[in-house]
């Protein structure tokens, strides 16, 4: 065994430990443990943005696109944003221990099936910093250990994230290994984490479709898991054309560089000549490069040519894919085919339309008349999230604190007997 893969077990070893105190760490506990972190979130502010900077700084050397930076960077507000997060999740219901269900069988069992937390999480992102705030604060809330491996670019980033975390769960009497930071860039220590089978218990990738594919090709426990984030806004023949431009105009460009971007605008035929040039002014004010199809081109003025790769693709960019349909089930046909099971919106007060596209499109989140950047667990409810799975396994869409359970039977007698 070499160092590093004795550096991996080390700390494999080190979260089962952990998690077992979890187990039966007091809600109180785990809520303190937050509101003390968001304190020193926003104590720290100044040597966090330091740190940050460090990051920025060397973004050029690893071919950062202006949208993954803007992913990376860190700023007073994002901070406290951070903060107000974590106080959020405060506010949330502690999950363990709830009973989802329960009932007294006819020989007087009496069957309960509780919620109880998966154990160790290995969680493996890229370039934002806010989620190595968010994913330990849902894995322990939840009563979860977790490793976190983030991205070398944001090396000097997290390492100043989690050193706060440490600090944080040492004041309320935590273990400080509930919450580790890998400290290697080496990508061997991936391989050797995701055959820790014995140790952790699942394996959350958050990044490109690079990373994901690697997770779910090497690792050796479940994965919790998204590709691609290929959403759609479909804009049908009974939509408010104001509305439908707002909606579209926002789900690009409101943040371009995130899985609930936009990345697809598809029209009904019957209004394209009508609501296509108006659109592609407003989008193109944005700085949008629209790459249209045949039908759409010459109704959007400036747009390009798309490819058939165009709309198969997840830009995380100023740039949209624009299509002709001839009505709601060529849009859901072209969204099953094209799409990546994420977040699809539809535009629409035709209530058999949308009654159509809720049911058919194969989707972990689907909107109607509002845009895809709600796929968010903050934005439905759950509080911060620790991905959006397109999985239909387990969990699907926004992975809040009910999504990092399991549950197990608790089953009370009085002495039967089979």
């Amino acid at each position: 065994m070499n160092d590093l893969e004795t550096y991996v077990r080390q700390v494999s070893r080190d979260a089962r430990t952990a998690s077992q105190l979890l187990t039966t760490a007091s809600g109180a506990t785990k809520n303190a443990w937050l509101k003390r972190t968001a304190e020193l979130l926003r104590a720290r502010q100044s040597q966090l943005i330091d740190a940050n900077q460090q990051d920025i700084t060397r973004a050029d050397e690893f071919g950062l696109s202006a949208a993954m930076i803007d992913r990376l960077r860190l700023t007073p507000e994002r901070i406290e944003a951070i903060a107000a997060a974590a106080e959020e999740i405060v506010m949330l219901a502690d999950p363990i221990g709830e009973v989802i269900d329960s009932s007294v069988r006819p020989n007087g069992l009496n069957v309960r099936r509780i919620r109880v937390p998966m154990g160790v999480v290995f969680f493996i992102y890229e370039s934002r910093p806010n989620v190595t705030v968010d994913a330990a604060a849902l894995c322990v809330k939840s009563g979860n250990a977790v490793i976190l491996r983030g991205g070398k670019e944001a090396f000097h980033s997290n390492h100043a994230l989690h050193a706060l975390l440490t600090e944080a769960l040492t004041d309320v009497g935590l273990p400080p290994t509930a919450v580790q930071l890998v400290n290697t860039t080496d990508r061997d220590a991936v391989g050797y984490f995701l055959a820790q089978s014995g140790l952790i218990d699942v394996a959350i990738p958050r990044g490109g479709k690079s990373l994901i594919e690697r997770v779910s090709a090497e690792a050796t426990m479940p994965v919790i898991k998204h590709f691609d984030g290929i959403c759609h806004v479909y804009v049908d023949r009974g939509a408010d054309f104001d509305m439908g431009e707002r909606i579209i105009v926002n789900s690009k460009c409101q943040r371009t560089g995130v899985c609930n971007t936009a990345e697809s605008l598809l029209v009904d035929a019957a209004i394209a000549d009508r609501f296509l040039p108006r659109v592609s002014k407003a989008l193109q004010e944005q700085g949008v490069e629209l790459r249209c199809c045949e039908r759409s081109q010459p109704l959007m003025p400036g747009s390009i040519r798309a490819t058939e790769q165009d709309f198969a693709t997840e830009y995380l960019d100023l740039i949209l894919s624009v299509k002709v349909v001839d009505d709601v089930h060529a849009a859901i046909d072209h969204i099953n085919k094209y799409g990546s099971h994420h977040t699809d919106s539809i535009v629409s007060n035709d209530l058999p339309a949308t009654e159509a596209f809720c049911a058919r499109v194969d989707s972990a989140a689907v909107m109607v008349n509002a845009s895809t950047r709600f796929n968010d667990g903050n934005e439905l409810g759950l509080g911060a999230e620790i991905g959006i799975s397109t999985d239909k396994f387990h969990a699907r869409g926004p992975c809040g604190l009910r999504e990092l359970t399991s549950y197990k039977f608790v089953v009370h007698g009085n002495g039967q007997l089979k």
